[in-house]
């Protein structure tokens, strides 16, 4: 026979069952993680996402009492690593690290095997950098203005380098020579890594990189910078201008780099990695080391990383159909 619980304890009721809800969700972060996180990286070595996984992984596997297993999975502009962590088991032990590339991503490969709009949860962005408008040595131009000059006189006869077609790098190059009224040629490779080292061997002269991937071939003269692409110049580089400075008016562009999980990740450790990489971002040598990329650290709030996909996510999608950027 069923019986009717009094009315004065049903608020008890509730609450109890409230908590017992919840109380499996809250342990979850107590244990973890119960063994070796993997780190899928989904671009080639040598570039900015490379660079920071490896800057911060040995320090998130001290503070988490596990190692961190670096697992760099480039092609397909990011796709083949970014869709082996959307079928990862949502437990908090594969985490991926993406480029702004990640929002471009679903406008310009039509059938992406994931969403990028609801299949992943962020941790936080780790930064914002501005990228370096370089030129190979061979190339006779020594500032925008002259870039611009000699891109006007002989339409498409300047090549340039991307990490891929639809690659943030590639955007940016775009929109340069949108805004400048100038055409030139793009030269996708396999990721920023490969595309730099084209840059170094000549086979093309110009191109929008990180500098990260730059810095360590401007002492040695193997690459020329013209210009910063933000708002600002760095402080690294203080006699460099920005492109807005040096001839293209109101030109501004950049890359974030996130960290992000599998969506069904429950939030206690999603909100247990921002914690610890947070804290780590926000350490005195990790700050150094990152500003003297040109960077700014983030190091912001899941809900704040999750809004700046959605914005992004809308943003290039009128930017790149604007652009007509497509596969080649």
């Amino acid at each position: 026979m069923s019986r009717t619980v009094p009315l004065r304890y049903r608020p008890w009721l509730l609450a109890s069952l409230v908590l017992c809800t919840l109380a499996p969700d809250a342990s979850l972060a107590q244990g973890y993680p119960s063994r070796p996180l993997r780190w899928i990286i989904p671009y080639p070595t040598g570039g900015t996402s490379d660079f920071l996984a490896r800057l911060i992984g040995q320090q998130l596997a001290e503070a988490l009492g596990q190692s961190v297993v670096i697992d760099n999975r480039g092609g397909a502009n990011g796709n083949i690593g970014t869709e082996m962590a959307a079928r990862s088991v949502p437990d908090g032990h594969t985490l991926l690290l993406v480029a702004s590339t990640f929002t471009m991503n679903p406008w310009v490969y039509p059938k992406l095997p994931f969403d990028s709009a609801r299949d992943f949860a962020a941790v936080t962005t780790i930064l914002w950098q501005p990228y370096l408008l370089s030129v190979h040595p061979s190339l006779p131009a020594a500032s925008v203005k002259e870039l611009i000059d000699m891109a006007r006189a002989k339409p498409g006869a300047i090549e340039y380098s991307s990490g891929g077609s639809g690659n943030a790098t590639h955007i940016a190059a775009e929109r340069f020579a949108s805004m400048a009224g100038i055409k030139l040629t793009h030269v996708p490779y396999r990721g920023v890594g490969p595309a730099i080292v084209a840059l170094l061997g000549g086979e093309v002269k110009l191109m929008f990189a990180s500098s990260v991937a730059v810095q360590p071939h401007l002492k040695a003269g193997k690459i020329k910078v013209l210009a910063v692409t933000g708002v600002k110049r760095i402080a690294s580089m203080p006699e460099v201008p920005t492109v807005a400075e040096a001839g293209v008016p109101k030109f501004e562009e950049g890359n974030w780099q996130m960290v992000l999980v599998p969506a069904a990740t429950a939030r206690p450790i999603v909100a247990k990695l921002n914690q610890e990489i947070v804290r780590i971002l926000k350490s005195a040598e990790i700050t150094r080391q990152i500003a003297l990329t040109g960077s700014d650290v983030i190091a912001n709030t899941p809900a704040q990383s999750d809004a700046l996909v959605q914005a992004d996510l809308k943003k290039y999608a009128a930017v790149i159909k604007t652009l007509g950027i497509r596969l080649d």
